[in-house]
């Protein structure tokens, strides 16, 4: 699984940092010879994305690496590290273009040339193309370094919609409204740092170790409970680390039942978790005597 996992991951990375290769160098370009701020900025994004992507590639190499002595629970965490990073690195893109496209605002221009609309309606169709299935491939393998890279995708679709927008305005206006394509980069830094702060906190949340869903921990809780002999789970704390889950739990036991059965009890409720949910990766068992009036917590 963890093998599959990583070459289904790997390639929608590789796939988008090839095609970002190829959009920044043609946005670059375009935006140059075309006299198209927002198109620059829009090449800026993608440039950032060509980073983000390798910060992906070897997020997703280190988290399925084995467990070793050094860290016992896996490499998971090196997913929402490199989800934080790349999220970081969209709010930083978003900083820049916004401050050069109001720097600008006051300059003498020359009014974008018609021809970058057609690079950029290349641009949106590809880059929308990839983020539906870089989506689709996070949510099959379950990483959010792969889901935040899928909305880099988009972001760059975004900030591309704009500077066609942009672009477009300033054509049709024609002399007065060559300003409409540094205030469509300013849109398109706006939606871009949105974005980034909006994969941001996910992927703080999973380092902090945040509870996951209360679904899940309701589910693990009814799966210990089916086991002949459990009197109650009277805590269960669940952290994830990368696409898989850790349980720590405490279950109630008859007090004068010997160490023997107590032990098979808890190896018992762990067997059957996993089995059950296979996203949990191990479940660490504390055995306590059963109290009546003890009142459950979470």
């Amino acid at each position: 699984m963890p093998s599959a996992r990583l070459q289904r991951s790997l390639r929608a990375t590789f796939l988008g940092l090839a095609a970002n290769v190829a959009l920044t160098i043609a946005k670059f370009l375009a935006g140059i010879f075309g006299h198209s701020q927002a198109l620059i900025a829009d090449a800026v994004e993608s440039l950032a994305d060509i980073f983000s992507s390798i910060i992906v590639w070897r997020g997703l190499v280190v988290a399925e690496t084995p467990a070793d002595d050094d860290h016992p629970y896996g490499h998971g965490k090196a997913e929402p590290m490199a989800a934080a990073a790349v999220s970081v690195m969209l709010l930083l893109a978003a900083g820049w273009i916004a401050f050069n496209a109001l720097h600008a605002l006051n300059e003498p221009r020359e009014a974008p040339s018609p021809w970058t609309l057609i690079v950029l309606i290349i641009v949106i169709v590809v880059k929308e193309t990839l983020f539906r299935f870089v989506l689709h491939e996070s949510a099959t393998v379950e990483s959010s370094a792969v889901q935040t890279d899928a909305w880099h995708h988009r972001s760059d679709a975004i900030t591309s919609s704009a500077a066609f927008l942009g672009i477009s305005i300033s054509l049709i206006g024609g002399k007065g409204y060559e300003a409409a394509d540094n205030w469509a980069a300013v849109a398109a830094a706006a939606v871009i740092a949105w974005n980034g702060w909006r994969l941001l906190l996910p992927a703080v949340n999973e380092l902090m170790d945040r509870s996951p869903d209360r679904e899940l921990v309701e589910q693990i809780r009814n799966v210990a409970r089916t086991i002949p002999g459990v009197g109650g789970v009277e805590k269960c704390f669940v952290r994830k680390m990368g696409y898989q889950f850790f349980v720590d739990m405490h279950l109630e036991v008859n007090p004068q039942m010997t160490v023997e059965s107590s032990h098979r009890i808890g190896h018992e409720v762990k067997n059957k978790v996993r089995a059950e949910i296979p996203s949990v990766r191990d479940v660490l068992i504390h055995i306590e005597p059963l109290k009546p009036t003890t009142k459950l917590t979470p």
